[in-house]
Formats: C-alpha cells, structure tokens, sequence
C-alpha cells in the first residue's frame, strides 16, 4: 500500500467517524433503528458512508448522498437500492466493475479504475442535504481530489456533484467562474491543460430511470465515454 492509498484509508476512517451535522446524524441514526420492512433483518449501517473503489484510479465517480435504506444500510456507495443496481451494472459492461451488482460491503466486488465519491456522507432527509450540510461535508472531498492524483476524468452525477466539484476549482483558483460550464447528461467540460475532463451526468435515481429522463443506455454511453478517456491516457503512457 502507498503513501495515498494510506492516507485515503485514513481519510475514510475520519468520515466514518464524523458528527458534524445534528440533523443528518440524527436522521441516518434514525433510519437504521425503524428501518424498512423489506429490511427488518438488516443491521443497518447508519453511519457516514465510505468511498469506494481503486486507490489508482483514472475516473472519479461523484454522487450527491446516501440512500436512506441504500447506502445507509448496506455502508458501501450506491449499493442497495435502484439506483446502484442501475449504476453497476453500467460500470460492469464499460469495464470498470467485476460483476454487474454491488449487494453489500463485504461481497466480491471490486473496482478498476474507477473509485465513488459523494457530495455529502450521509443520508439526508427527502434526499435533499442543505446547502450548510453540502459545505461542511466538502473538506472530505477535496482531500480525496488531492490524494487520487492519477484521476484524468471526473464524472458527476446529477448537478450538485457537478456544482460541488466546480466550486472547489474556483476556491482553488482554477476556474474564475462556474457560469462557463453548463449542466447537461455526457457533456463534455475540459476545465483546463493538464487537469481531469469532466463529464456531467443525470443521476441515476428511480426517479430519472422511472420517467425516461436517464436511460440505462444513455447512462452507458456516458461511461464508454470516461472508458475512451482512461484508455487514451494508458496509451498516452506507455
């Protein structure tokens, strides 16, 4: 193990651990003691949730929260509930994933090249985290966007993860502005020489997959895309 890869798990250890935020605190806590019928038997997990995936990864993935009886049960990103089951069977046939469904933290999935972040740890109610609870949830962010040096394609699914991402470039001074650089599904924003394409991206919630809005082809398109990208920079490098 590196010195990132390290540092990373520490990192994750420090999220695990948080309690910055009462209201998501008590709400995640909440949830894992009423639980869901269908998840009587579950032993939620009920904390901040962890990233997950390859320590040397190419492509960042970045979601907004935790699903309240996905994620905050199970303790692994998008795992439990539709919009995982849509997500990973999408990584598996672009490459990135070595099965087609993610069922809890402790099973045989891994990931290559790709590794899943969050705008926010924990679950928050209505799915809807506030803009103080975005704020303060950030820092983890960034510290994970200094460790995972090798990351050349970001994708953001749903517009928070793309306005979170986008704020801390401007904070850092890469980007003047966010104004230039417009939401859109497998839009293409190349920030800036040297620094990882992004790629924005409807989320894969039940309600955009319910609707039409997100497909799980135009989904798949979107990750083809990111795969033509880590592909060119393994090329690139050899």
């Amino acid at each position: 193990m590196n010195s990132n890869s390290r540092a990373l798990t520490i990192l994750q250890q420090e999220v695990i651990a948080c309690q910055l935020c009462p209201r998501l605190v008590e709400y995640r806590t909440e949830i894992g003691r009423i639980k869901r019928r269908a998840y009587r038997e579950w032993d939620y997990w009920a904390k901040p949730v962890p990233s997950f995936g390859d320590p040397d990864t190419r492509m960042l993935i970045v979601g907004l929260a935790p699903g309240a009886h996905g994620s905050n049960r199970t303790g692994r990103p998008f795992t439990g509930d539709g919009s995982g089951a849509t997500l990973y069977r999408v990584l598996y046939r672009a490459g990135f994933a070595s099965q087609p469904e993610s069922r809890s933290r402790d099973d045989a999935l891994r990931l290559t090249d790709a590794y899943i972040t969050a705008a926010v740890r924990c679950a928050p109610p209505g799915n809807k985290p506030t803009p103080q609870e975005i704020r303060t949830c950030r820092g983890y962010f960034e510290r994970e966007l200094s460790l995972l040096s090798g990351v050349r394609v970001v994708v953001a699914l749903g517009k928070i993860a793309f306005d979170v991402y986008l704020s801390i470039l401007r904070d850092r001074g890469i980007i003047r502005s966010r104004a230039p650089f417009v939401f859109g599904h497998n839009r293409v924003h190349r920030v800036a020489a040297g620094l990882p394409v992004l790629i924005s991206s409807y989320h894969p919630s039940q309600q955009n997959t319910s609707t039409g809005k997100l497909t799980e082809k135009m989904l798949l398109d979107v990750f083809r895309r990111a795969r033509r990208i880590v592909n060119s920079v393994k090329a690139a490098s050899a």
